[in-house]
């Protein structure tokens, strides 16, 4: 009973650990000369298709696979598919 009660203190510590979420809609290689002629209003296509599901990072790592919703006129994440930690393994690799 006594290791039960010493892992959810252990996991408490867990909890308030501060991880970055970012969401990554896709990615565009560009030469030097095609960035710095970026202006206002610019559209850079991005190499994914829109109805892909985009990747959900955490601390840079793969953790998701999500959409975009907007709720009240804000911008969410709607979580489709968690990435198994098997597989998250395998990608470290």
């Amino acid at each position: 009973m006594e290791e039960k009660k010493q892992d959810q203190v252990n996991l408490e510590l867990l909890m308030n650990i501060p991880l970055e979420l970012s969401v990554e809609l896709g990615r565009r290689k560009m030469f030097l000369r095609d960035l710095l002629n970026l202006r206002k209003g610019s559209i850079v296509e991005l190499e994914k298709e829109a109805s892909e599901p985009f990747d959900i990072l955490v601390n840079g790592q793969p953790v998701a696979k999500g959409e975009v919703v907007v709720k009240d006129e804000r911008l969410g994440v709607r979580i489709l598919e968690i990435i198994s930690p098997a597989e998250r393994i395998r990608k470290l690799g």
